[in-house]
């Protein structure tokens, strides 16, 4: 602006005064309003964290990550929470929701405490998770000492855990920014009220000012294809001629890059189905060939040990000896890759229960002392009266990994089986020790893969196959139970789980959480064959008539339901799961036992390996073996089935 005229002068003489108490004005409410606005904040922030606190205060205790990943996630909700993580008292991670812009956790203490990055304009806070302890008043106790004085206050509260919340400072700030702006506009109404000493000369001005700001929020909206009117004689005419060509430019770019991104959401598209039918056609071929496998796996097995049983010469003896051992291995590792393959999957159910951890104790000692022995080491089994509340099955499973690796990895010196109470009374701890050769830093890690194995790089079967590890670990993560090793090259290793007791009240009733070891003999017992494929009947067959077991043979549910009609009513029912035309396993059991008019004890065996399969036979109570079965838990199986059936007759006759 050129300050030449009289015009120009006067201008100044009415803007300048009225421009300087407007800045005055502006300055004194905009610093009061930040301080404000900065308090509400803080306050705010603070009484979040505290109700956040409290909210987890019963996730923490118990456990229950879902609940706080809950709470977490419905923090994020609020504008300004950036993140929310919870950790223990230990300072372990529970959970955390949100992208946590720092690295390492702030020094944990008992008061609640705030830091402010100023780079990141990011507020975070630190609030203990305390316990709380709900006093139980008794209406006729006194709430007063003797002597007139106040009952004493109760304990300090334990430390749970902590909140940590990190706000951002966006809001506030584009709060303040907003005020910011409205004091410019006061400041302008001020410079507009000056300006109506020289009105002409302010409406000059002001109108493509209005122009110009109108389609800055045009723009800004997203009107790309808003244009400026410019006028030969107006003020701003190059300003508004660089909003055109910038809206131009704006639009142009959008148009491209809305372009691009339809072109490559097409092309993810096409990628995408091009894989899911890449990988049904993989879960079609591995089901197909695993099945396929199974099969003469399945029969394989069982002809071996129907040959073993009979009389031969010393070397064929050997050889057999030999082939029986291929085929347990084979066998092995079939059963650890469906092992794997079902906690991958979660297919395995978790059935909860308290029970003592001196019968699974007794159970372990006994399977385990023989291999023991024979390698000359010390099995040693700690008494325990303790009770824990977990899946039995599996906890025996990972128990029974764990001591058959010690046992397998250790040269001289002893296995050692214990547990201990927790501190905090609510767990229990159960180690195995091991004197072997040791863990090596860079390999602890990795033995929990699949078929990693140190120090076995032949590939020796006898050393097993690397999957017992896996198991392990994927059983504990199933159980929720937190497990931790400690190795040192030479010295050893120690592996330990931490396992909830069982509640206190709860009516324990002493009996063995695995299936008894032995039962009546099954000679003379009448079972039901049904399956369609001649080579594994025939071996299933074979093996039974070896046993002493009188079979009878179906292809199909019509074959079965006449020899139920022409009275040769089985004990027992052995079913494979697919058959000829269409028929499966389970509903022919059902058929044949609503024919009988009573249940038949029954099992399933399949070479199917998918958790729906799995889930259909817990529905009918059925137990599932999954091919190849091996020929002693087959007779195990047959065991227990008849001796369930003769204590339900025995029961029905009292």
């Amino acid at each position: 602006m050129k300050l030449d005229g009289i015009r120009n002068r006067m201008l100044l003489a009415a803007l300048l005064p009225a421009a300087l108490v407007a800045f005055l004005l502006a300055a004194v409410f905009l610093l009061s309003r930040f301080e404000d606005i900065n308090t509400a904040h803080r306050q705010r922030a603070r009484s979040l964290v505290r109700q956040l606190a409290t909210a987890c205060e019963y996730g923490v205790f118990s456990g229950n990550v879902s609940h706080l990943q809950s709470l977490a996630s419905g923090a994020l909700r609020e504008s300004d929470v950036r993140s929310m993580t919870v950790v223990d008292a230990q300072g372990r991670f529970l959970v955390r929701a949100g992208q946590a812009g720092y690295t390492t956790l702030p020094r944990l203490t008992l008061l609640e405490s705030e830091q402010f990055e100023p780079r990141t304009q990011i507020d975070l806070l630190l609030q203990p998770i305390f316990a709380s302890q709900v006093p139980l008043d008794d209406l006729y106790a006194p709430h007063v000492n003797a002597g007139g004085e106040a009952a004493p206050a109760r304990a300090e509260q334990p430390v749970l855990g902590y909140v940590l919340v990190e706000f951002s400072r966006a809001a506030l700030n584009q709060g303040a920014n907003q005020m910011l702006i409205t004091g410019v506009a006061i400041t302008l109404g001020g410079l507009l009220f000056g300006a109506l000493l020289a009105a002409r000369l302010g409406r000059g001005v002001i109108r493509p000012i209005a122009r110009v700001s109108r389609l800055i929020e045009r723009i800004g909206a997203g009107e790309l294809s808003a244009r400026a009117r410019v006028l030969p004689d107006d003020p701003l005419r190059d300003v508004q001629q660089v909003l055109n060509v910038m809206a131009q430019r704006l639009e142009s770019g959008r148009d491209e890059l809305e372009q691009r991104i339809a072109t490559a959401t097409q092309a993810l598209r096409e990628k995408k189905e091009e894989a899911e039918t890449a990988t049904l056609s993989k879960s079609r071929f591995l089901a197909a060939a695993s099945h396929d496998l199974r099969q003469p796996m399945h029969a394989m097995g069982m002809f071996v040990a129907r040959l073993a049983q009979l009389p031969h010469e010393a070397s064929t003896a050997h050889l057999i000896g030999n082939l029986e051992a291929s085929v347990r291995a084979l066998q092995e590792l079939l059963d650890g890759l469906l092992d794997v393959s079902r906690l991958e999957t979660q297919a395995v159910p978790v059935q909860l229960r308290a029970f003592a951890l001196a019968d699974l104790f007794e159970q372990l000692r006994a399977s385990l002392a023989l291999t023991a022995q024979q390698k000359g080491l010390g099995l040693r089994v700690r008494p325990t009266q303790v009770w824990v509340l977990s899946d039995s099955a599996l906890l025996h499973r990972i128990l029974l990994n764990l001591l058959s690796n010690a046992l397998r990895y250790t040269s001289t010196g002893h296995v050692l089986l214990a547990c201990r109470v927790d501190a905090d009374g609510q767990h229990v701890r159960i180690e195995v020790w091991d004197s072997g050769m040791g863990i090596a830093p860079e390999h602890q890690a990795a033995v929990f893969k699949e078929f990693f194995q140190v120090g076995n790089g032949e590939r020796d079967r006898n050393k097993g196959q690397g999957l017992g590890l896996s198991i392990v670990e994927r059983s504990a993560q199933l159980l929720g139970t937190p497990m931790q090793m400690r190795s040192s090259l030479g010295r050893g290793t120690r592996f330990s789980l931490r396992v909830p007791l069982a509640p206190p009240g709860v009516a324990h009733e002493r009996r063995s959480p695995l299936r008894p070891s032995s039962f009546e003999d099954i000679a003379a017992l009448r079972v039901l064959v049904i399956e369609d494929d001649p080579l594994v009947r025939d071996a299933l067959v074979s093996l039974l008539g070896s046993w002493q077991v009188e079979v009878v043979v179906a292809e199909g549910l019509a074959m079965a339901l006449a020899l139920l009609k022409s009275g040769a009513a089985p004990d027992v029912i052995v079913a494979d799961y697919r058959l000829r035309e269409g028929e499966n396993g389970i509903e022919v059991i059902r058929q044949l036992r609503a024919a009988a008019g009573h249940a038949i004890p029954a099992c399933l065996v399949s070479g199917d390996t998918e958790a729906a399969l799995l889930q259909a036979a817990a529905a009918s109570s059925l137990t599932l073996l999954h091919k190849p079965v091996r020929p002693a838990k087959l007779r195990s199986l047959l065991r227990r089935l008849s001796l369930g059936a003769q204590m339900d007759a025995a029961d029905d006759g009292a």
